[in-house]
């Protein structure tokens, strides 16, 4: 069949939206019919080389739909359900399944690629294969994926809501709470509030910190963070951290987070810095795998047990977390509809790319036309 796409060929260039052929589902495989997709910063590291994919790929990560058709063996959904694409596939019997860690799932290790674990390619043209970001292509408006990428939700839920759980939201709930370990009554810091830090901030309020201190240049992200649990906002990690010592009396922080769209050393030093004797210092941001971002005193990281850990997707379980935020968001407790600022269309995707950079959003959304 053929569907109409937003492609990456090469690095920073924008997004061609073209026209695929899409090979229809094999073993375990899904077509899904997408109803909108998130926009996250993640989608520009592929074109700005922070994280060097294969070229050509079909952008998008969180993506949200309804199933069109299952191939054999498929027992996990049937046409019609509805369904949130997890950005990780999880197998549940890798080493890492089978440990409560389905975040770091082997099959994990082609979403870069864009192809199928077996190295196979579901999009096509001109007798070339495009892969498929996440081995999801969310900027599409049809895809092939593997059940495994797959968790069915309640067919009551709006999905151009629920589709933030697929990616920003676990990875910036699960931040606080299962990485950073966040507990009633800490004093937790988060650099970069936009739309993965914006639900750290969330899981830490809900987690019950005393002191949520965010830091970020954009009024608006500021502001944003403060309606959503943030009980202190700053520019700058200097104005962060006279603020943080004056609060806990010198102790400094307990965790200090770190979600800026790209890491840099002097965002990591500035963290290790704010953190007191005990501190962890989580890592989420993402920068080029080539660059040395984290530099800091092995003496204090002794002396004060200072611990820097990485996060990816929260370390969050697809499976259990997914459904878990989105019963939190029936209930009232997270807050998902808040979150999105703008609705493009897909041939609006470099002009919600280029609203993100220039600060204007929390999350975009592209809601797709059938």
């Amino acid at each position: 069949m053929k569907t109409k796409a937003a492609v990456l060929t090469g690095f920073h260039k924008p997004f061609e939206i073209v026209e695929l052929d899409l090979d229809g589902p094999g073993e375990g495989e899904v077509l899904i019919r997408y109803v909108a997709a998130g926009m996250c910063h993640s989608d520009l590291h592929l074109s700005d080389g922070d994280l060097p994919p294969r070229f050509p790929i079909v952008g998008g990560h969180e993506g949200a739909g309804i199933i069109e058709e299952v191939g054999p063996g498929v027992t996990k959904v049937k046409p019609g359900d509805h369904v949130v694409c997890s950005m990780i596939p999880n197998c549940g019997y890798c080493r890492y399944c089978s440990t409560g860690r389905q975040n770091l799932c082997d099959m994990g290790a082609t979403i870069l690629e864009g192809s199928m674990p077996d190295g196979s390619f579901r999009f096509h043209s001109g007798g070339e294969d495009f892969g498929a970001m996440c081995m999801l292509g969310t900027f599409s408006q049809y895809a092939t994926l593997s059940e495994r990428s797959l968790v069915k939700v309640d067919p009551s839920l709006p999905l151009e809501t629920a589709v933030l759980v697929g990616c920003g939201v676990p990875t910036g709930w699960g931040t606080a709470t299962y990485t950073g370990g966040v507990r009633p009554g800490d004093t937790t810091v988060i650099y970069g509030v936009g739309g993965v830090g914006i639900n750290t901030v969330q899981g830490a309020a809900l987690a019950g910190a005393k002191n949520v201190v965010v830091v970020d240049p954009v009024v608006f992200k500021r502001d944003t963070a403060l309606k959503l649990g943030a009980t202190h906002a700053f520019a700058t990690a200097e104005e962060a951290q006279a603020a943080v010592t004056e609060l806990t009396k010198g102790q400094g922080a307990d965790q200090a987070l770190v979600l800026v769209g790209t890491v840099d050393e002097n965002v990591v030093s500035a963290a290790f810095d704010i953190i007191g004797k005990g501190g962890t210092v989580v890592v989420t941001g993402l920068a080029d795998p080539a660059k040395l971002t984290v530099h800091v005193s092995g003496a204090v990281l002794t002396l004060w047990e200072k611990t820097i850990r990485g996060s990816l997707f929260g370390s969050s379980n697809p499976q259990y977390d997914i459904p878990k935020l989105l019963d939190l968001y029936t209930s009232g407790h997270l807050k998902l509809d808040e979150l999105v600022t703008q609705r493009y269309r897909l041939d609006e995707v470099n002009q919600g790319y280029q609203d993100l950079v220039e600060g204007r959003l929390i999350r975009g959304v592209v809601v797709h036309e059938h």
